[in-house]
């Protein structure tokens, strides 16, 4: 459950990061942590990334399964 708070925080702050790209033409990641191929700012990429993968996992998960597990 922490697990997925994480993940899906991850995946918000990529879905506003590529917002700004497309409205605004501002990569926000890459402006806060040096350019878009410092290390930083790949390591970001990765687990934003990452965290989308994550997140489709949870599209498939059964709710009950989850209940019965808390």
């Amino acid at each position: 459950m922490v697990m997925d708070k994480i993940m899906l925080t991850l995946a918000i702050i990529g879905a506003l990061n590529w917002g700004c790209i497309g409205i605004f033409k501002f990569d926000i990641v890459a402006w806060l942590c040096g350019g878009q191929t410092s290390a930083l700012s790949r390591v970001i990429f990765t687990l934003v990334g990452l965290a989308g993968v994550w997140c489709i996992s949870m599209l498939f998960r059964n709710r009950e399964e989850e209940r019965d597990a808390a």
